[in-house]
C-alpha cells in the first residue's frame, strides 16, 4: 500500500497496511482513500437523456438495476464520459458500504475520516489518459489490474490474480472483446503500462499489434471527481468538522479570557506601583502637610479675633444695613465663636423672609452660613423669626 504527502511537493510513501498509514496521519489531514479494483464494481452504462435534471435520479435507478446490492447496503457515484443527442454515456462506480468499512476501520477507529473515496484506477485514467480511449496494466495488491478508461473515466475493469505472460495472452483479447461488446471502441486503444511489469511489454504489444507505452505509477495523481463517501461517515465528518469548530472558537476564547486576565493583572500591579509611590509621596509631604493643617486651625480659632468680619459690632452694622425697612425690628443678637443668632418681629412673614435673603446676598456678612426657621404668626398678623449663622 502507498499513499502521498503533498506540500510544495509530492513524497510517495509505501506501507503494509491501512494501519501503518493511519499511525502516519494525523484528524486534520486532508485525507483521500483511494479503493483497489476488488473492492468497487465499475460499469459503463448509456442513459437516453441529457438533461441534468433526469439524470441523477435516471443514474440511481440504474445502478440498482446493476449492481448486487441494496441501496441501503452501498454507496455509488458516477461521471459523464459523452454526451450527444442520441444520450449520454457514464462511468457508475458503487462500493459496499460493510467491505468499505472493514477496509478502513484503521482509519474510523482513530478519528481519521476521509474527505474523498475514490477509485486507485480513476486517478491513474484521469493522471496518464484524460482523453482518448486507453488500456491501463498495472499491478495492485497482489494482482494485475486491466481496465479500460474513455476520456479519462473507467469504464471497464478486470482484475488478473498471479498472471503471467500465458495468461495476458489468453485473457486480453477475450477483454477487448467484452469491452467491445459493451459499447467500448477497443480496435485502436492506447496502451499504457506500468514500468514494474516491464516484462511483459513484448507480451502486451504483440496481442495489440502496437507498442506499449510505459507509466510510472507513483506520479502526483490527477484529482477525481468520484466520491463514494458512505452518509454514515459524511456524518461524522462533519461533526468533527463542527467539534473541531467549537475547540477552536473556545480556544480563541479561553485565550481570550487569559489575555484580559494578564491585562487585569497588569492593571492590578501598576495601580499597586501608582498607589505605592502615592503613598511614599504621603509620606514625605506628611510633616509639611501637618504644619499647613495645624496652621490653619489656629487662624481659624483666631479668626473671630483678628478678622474684621468676625467683629461682633461689624456684623450687628451688616445686619441692620440688611433690613429691609422698619417694619423689621431686631429683638435680640447673641454671637459666639461658632454661632450667630437674630431674634426679631416683622409685619408679616414676607418681610422676614426678605430679610433673611439680604443678609444671605450681603457680601460684608459672606463669612457666614444663614438659615432662617419658620417664623412664628402672632395674633395681630405680626410674625416672629430667628434667623441662625454659621461660619463657613
Amino acid at each position: 500500500m502507498r499513499f502521498a504527502e503533498h506540500s510544495s511537493a509530492w513524497e510517495v510513501r509505501a506501507v503494509a497496511s491501512v494501519e501503518e498509514a493511519a499511525e502516519l496521519l494525523q484528524p486534520e489531514d486532508d485525507i483521500v482513500l483511494a479503493l483497489p479494483i476488488d473492492l468497487v464494481l465499475a460499469q459503463r452504462m448509456r442513459l437516453p437523456t441529457t438533461d441534468p435534471a433526469e439524470f441523477g435520479e435516471m443514474v440511481r435507478i440504474q445502478i440498482e438495476k446493476a449492481m448486487p446490492y441494496s441501496p441501503e447496503e452501498m454507496t455509488t457515484d458516477s461521471e459523464v464520459i459523452s454526451q450527444s443527442d442520441e444520450g449520454s454515456v457514464i462511468s457508475a462506480v458503487a462500493v459496499n458500504n460493510e467491505k468499505l468499512n472493514e477496509l478502513a476501520a484503521p482509519l474510523l477507529t482513530r478519528g481519521l475520516i476521509p474527505s474523498q473515496v475514490t477509485v486507485y484506477a480513476g486517478h491513474r485514467a484521469a493522471t496518464h489518459s484524460p482523453e482518448g480511449t486507453s488500456l491501463f496494466i498495472y499491478p495492485e495488491n497482489e494482482s494485475i489490474v486491466c481496465a479500460i478508461a474513455e476520456e479519462g473515466k473507467l469504464s471497464f475493469t478486470h482484475s488478473l490474480d498471479g498472471a503471467d505472460a500465458l495468461q495476458l495472452q489468453r485473457d486480453l483479447p477475450q477483454l477487448t472483446l467484452s469491452a467491445g461488446m459493451q459499447g467500448i471502441n477497443t480496435s485502436t486503444p492506447r496502451i499504457l503500462l506500468a514500468e514494474s511489469l516491464y516484462e511483459f511489454r513484448d507480451t502486451v504489444e504483440g496481442i495489440f499489434a502496437t507498442s506499449a507505452e510505459l507509466i510510472a505509477v507513483e506520479v502526483p495523481p490527477a484529482e477525481s471527481r468520484l466520491n463514494l463517501l458512505p452518509e454514515s461517515w459524511r456524518a461524522r465528518r462533519a461533526q468533527s468538522v463542527r467539534q473541531k469548530e467549537w475547540r477552536k472558537r473556545l480556544l480563541i476564547g479561553a485565550a481570550a479570557y487569559a489575555g484580559l486576565f494578564l491585562l487585569f493583572l497588569a492593571y492590578l500591579l501598576i495601580l499597586r506601583f501608582q498607589i505605592s509611590r502615592l503613598d511614599k509621596r504621603i509620606s514625605r509631604d506628611a510633616p509639611r502637610t501637618e504644619f499647613v493643617r495645624a496652621t490653619e486651625a489656629r487662624w481659624k480659632a483666631l479668626a473671630p479675633a483678628i478678622d474684621p468680619h468676625y467683629y461682633p459690632i461689624e456684623v450687628i452694622l451688616h445686619i441692620f444695613d440688611s433690613l429691609p425697612s422698619a417694619d423689621v425690628r431686631i429683638t435680640v443678637f447673641n454671637q459666639s465663636a461658632r454661632q450667630i443668632s437674630i431674634d426679631g418681629e416683622a409685619n408679616s412673614a414676607a418681610l422676614a423672609y426678605q430679610f433673611a435673603e439680604k443678609v444671605k446676598k450681603n457680601p460684608d456678612l459672606a463669612t457666614f452660613q444663614f438659615e432662617l426657621g419658620a417664623p412664628r404668626l402672632l395674633p395681630n398678623d405680626h410674625a416672629q423669626f430667628r434667623l441662625e449663622g454659621k461660619p463657613k
